[in-house]
C-alpha cells in the first residue's frame, strides 16, 4: 500500500490537503493477470512497447483507479462504499485525481514508485516487476522529453 498527501484546489476554489491511498492485493493482481488486460506486468509492457501517448495515459489511469481505496480504522482497505459503488468513481471526478494523474504522467520516477508501492512488497521486489517498471519509466521519460 502506498499513500500520497496532495494539496490541491477543488472545483469550488478551496485549497485542500488530503492523503490518498492505493493498494493492489495479490488476489486483485491474480484477477488482473487472468483478465483481458493480462495483468499489471502486461500493462507495463504495453507502456514500454507503445509510443501512443493516449494509450499510455489510459493504462496509467486504469492502474490508479484500480488501486484507489480508503484505509479504515480497523485495518481494512475498502474500494467500495456500503452501497457497492466504487470509491474510485468519485476520486476520478476530483481535482485531486487530475493533479495526481498529471504528476505521475510527467514524473516517471514517481510513477514507478507509485506502481511499486501499490503491489505487495514481495511482488514489487521481484526482478521482472522491477525491470518492467524501470523500462516503463524510461518510455514515459522519452515521450515527455
Amino acid at each position: 500500500m502506498i499513500g500520497f498527501t496532495k494539496t490541491y484546489t477543488d472545483f469550488n476554489g478551496v485549497e485542500k490537503t488530503e492523503t490518498f491511498h492505493f493498494n493492489l492485493t495479490k488476489a486483485e493482481l491474480a484477477k488482473l493477470a487472468l483478465g483481458p488486460a493480462g495483468g499489471l506486468e502486461a500493462m507495463l509492457q504495453e507502456i514500454i512497447n507503445t509510443s501512443d501517448t493516449a494509450r499510455i495515459m489510459e493504462l496509467v489511469e486504469t492502474i490508479i483507479l484500480d488501486a484507489y481505496g480508503k484505509k479504515t480504522p480497523d485495518g481494512r482497505f475498502i474500494k467500495k462504499d456500503k452501497d457497492g459503488h466504487k470509491l474510485s468513481d468519485d476520486f476520478a471526478q476530483s481535482a485531486a485525481f487530475d493533479e495526481f494523474f498529471m504528476e505521475l504522467m510527467f514524473n516517471p520516477d514517481k510513477l514507478v514508485d507509485f506502481i511499486n508501492g501499490c503491489v505487495p512488497a514481495e511482488l514489487s521486489s521481484e526482478a521482472g516487476m522491477q525491470r518492467a517498471s524501470e523500462q516503463a519509466k524510461a518510455r514515459i521519460a522519452a515521450i515527455n522529453s
